[in-house]
């Protein structure tokens, strides 16, 4: 099924509560999580020991997002026994689960998405439930467990004050409101507008996890747009090079200070097979492949090469019939020191402060307890410690 983009329907007009934007993740029963709630800011790091539940808050944002942008629960969720809570027993009929949300800020209000997820004895949405400043405006819930359908109410304030009517068990409910809300009443726009601002804030996400292994050799020219393993480096550095020279600028200064050796430049090299790779001039004619460079080198590039690009150039579901300024970027980045040392920790960290203090991205990510003493104190950066 096709999920609509968001901007489909009218809707209230935008007033200065800004674009949309995920302010808080929920996890009220998700794996080793029971009853969090985690507000988000411009950098949100999640630090702790291994086990400590870091990655689950990122698997929960992209969870949601890849939800928002209409992908099937089981695409999403490959081992959804694995998301239950631990000791958590079955019920009466054999039922485990898992439960998420999050809150939306932006011009419809402060909006709360609610999932109830079944794991076993088979994997769907029992209950989804949109609410802004308390009301509800959406509602799902599980009837008949030999259907794969859910029944929704949603708010409609007209003749009747909800409608009914059956949705899919494997889809964001969310999502589908643009295809089933007919918008001739306040109540139906008000629908519109929430649901809107929450598909459009999760489908502005960019996950992010660089890949050294893959990131060394030359690579064939194709859309330009950086994939999540950073596989296709040297391509975008390409672009960037001669389409962003003032941010490719940037970025060649930040690799200044986090490699090892004289840096002059940052440059793309055009093989005779067509191909191109990536190369860090090191004065005169001497200039080393990136191929070359140490894991650590590697990733501290790509990931300020994300942090100082955008929408048009990392391969992500942007959103076209949505003006650039209406939208946020959220770079989720698990591990985002891995294989870096203090130095690249704390110079990454300040970019992401820097950056994201500018309003139009933001970084969700996770650090182990050795990182977290660079990236505390830094204005604009919230570290999260989720203990041992």
């Amino acid at each position: 099924m096709t999920v609509p983009s968001p901007g489909t329907r009218p809707g209230p007009p935008a007033d200065d509560r800004g674009v949309p934007t995920v302010t808080e993740l929920r996890l009220s029963a998700f794996r080793s999580h029971r009853g969090a709630v985690f507000p988000l800011g411009p950098v949100t790091l999640f630090a702790g020991a291994s086990g400590s539940g870091k990655s689950s808050v990122l698997e929960v944002y992209d969870a949601l997002a890849r939800l928002g942008g209409g992908a099937e629960l089981g695409a999403v969720f490959r081992d959804p026994v694995g998301c239950v809570p631990e000791r958590a027993g079955p019920d009466a009929e054999g039922r485990r689960g898992f439960r998420i949300g999050c809150t939306v800020e932006g011009p419809a209000g402060p909006v709360r998405l609610d999932l109830a997820v079944q794991a076993e004895p088979e994997l769907r949405i029992v209950g989804e439930r949109l609410t802004c400043d308390g009301q509800t405006l959406l509602a799902t819930a599980l009837r008949d467990p030999g259907r794969s359908t859910v029944q929704a109410a949603w708010y409609t304030a007209g003749t009747a004050p909800v409608t009914r009517a059956p949705l899919p068990d494997d889809l964001l409910g969310t999502a589908l409101l643009p295809l089933r809300v007919a918008g001739k009443t306040a109540g139906q726009l008000r629908v519109l507008a929430a649901a809107e601002q929450v598909v459009l804030a999760l489908r502005s996400v960019f996950a992010c996890d660089p890949q050294p292994s893959r990131m060394r050799e030359p690579v064939a020219l194709g859309d330009a747009r950086l994939l999540r393993g950073c596989d296709n480096l040297a391509e975008v550095l390409r672009r960037t090079h001669h389409q962003c020279a003032k941010r490719h600028a940037r970025l060649a200064a930040m690799v200044r200070s986090g490699c090892a050796g004289p840096v002059e430049a940052l440059t793309v090299e055009e093989l005779a097979d067509g191909r191109v790779r990536a190369m860090v001039g090191r004065g005169g004619p001497w200039a080393t492949p990136v191929g070359r460079l140490g894991d650590g080198e590697l990733r501290y590039l790509a990931l300020a090469l994300v942090l100082l690009t955008g929408p048009g150039v990392l391969a992500m579901d942007t959103v076209a019939e949505v003006p650039a300024a209406m939208q946020a970027l959220t770079v989720l980045a698990d591990g985002f020191d891995r294989s870096l040392d203090g130095r690249q920790t704390r110079d990454l960290v300040a970019l992401a402060a820097s950056v994201c203090g500018e309003g139009h991205i933001r970084l969700v990510g996770t650090l182990t307890d050795a990182s977290a003493p660079y990236a505390r104190g830094v204005d604009g950066v919230a570290v999260v410690d989720l203990g041992p």
